[in-house]
């Protein structure tokens, strides 16, 4: 006999569409997050409204005039916008998942773990270029005039996130939920403050701005920087800190990485 026409055909979905679903999934719990939504867009969004308008800050000055505010901060702005959402928002909202067992019952699921991270990836690059459109919109209703070439920016976004993703995921299975989320907040101040995001390097001491030049959000700003403030092609230096982060935590993260 013929199948039928309403024969039930059990089974798992294709790796890429179960990927997509998640995705989504992923998407809309972060959006409907108030506290994750105050964290990855409204304080960088409120930080690069506040200190382009008020002269709380002194902005490096180019020779041959003067340099508006919102020129040296929109990059930094949008690298912590990328910090924000792939270190901090993954960071606290994967250990949550994990304490509560949420990971444990996906890996149970015919979603391969490795499409569960991939998916995860995916929700914040999402959320980036949403973030991304917000931030530019608001920079230049503030009078911000890019340079550069868009394909260098997306290249360090996307080493960024890499970075970022790998160090958040690496706290987030290694420490107990409450410990990431303290850990998580804390390196988000420490390095909104030192990471040259708002605060201009050369603020801090000669010893300490070769220190803080390898922190992945110092490459990441200054990369941005170098590209739309100064319209210089691939910063081949901060890509090199970017990627050696990327390639540190990602490896730290899927060695060390506990679902349970």
């Amino acid at each position: 006999m013929s199948a039928g026409t309403f024969t039930p055909s059990p089974g798992a979905a294709p790796v890429s569409r179960m990927i997509l679903a998640q995705t989504a999934l992923e998407t809309r719990m972060l959006l409907r997050n108030g506290e994750q939504l105050l964290l990855t867009v409204i304080i960088p969004a409120l930080l690069l409204t506040l200190f382009s308008t008020v002269d709380i800050i002194t902005v490096p000055v180019e020779e041959g005039g003067a340099q508006k505010s919102v020129d040296f901060l929109a990059p930094g702005i949008l690298a912590l916008a990328v910090m924000s959402t792939a270190f901090t928002g993954q960071a606290i909202a994967t250990g949550f998942d994990r304490r509560y067992g949420v990971l444990k019952r996906l890996g149970a699921s015919p979603l391969p773990r490795w499409a569960l991270m991939a998916a995860k990836t995916l929700s914040v690059l999402v959320t980036e270029v949403l973030q991304i459109a917000l931030l530019t919109v608001i920079a230049l209703a503030l009078g911000w005039s890019p340079h550069g070439n868009p394909l260098s920016v997306a290249a360090l976004v996307l080493l960024g996130t890499a970075a970022f993703s790998g160090l958040g995921l690496l706290m987030a299975g290694t420490l107990k939920a409450e410990a990431t989320l303290a850990a998580a907040n804390l390196v988000f101040l420490l390095l909104l403050v030192g990471g040259g995001v708002i605060v201009p390097m050369d603020k801090f001491p000669e010893a300490a701005q070769t220190v803080l030049g390898l922190l992945p959000i110092s490459a990441l700003s200054d990369g941005l920087r170098e590209v739309l403030q100064h319209g210089a092609a691939l910063p081949w230096g901060d890509v090199a800190v970017l990627a050696g982060w990327a390639v540190l935590g990602l490896g730290a993260a899927g060695r060390l990485f506990r679902w349970e």
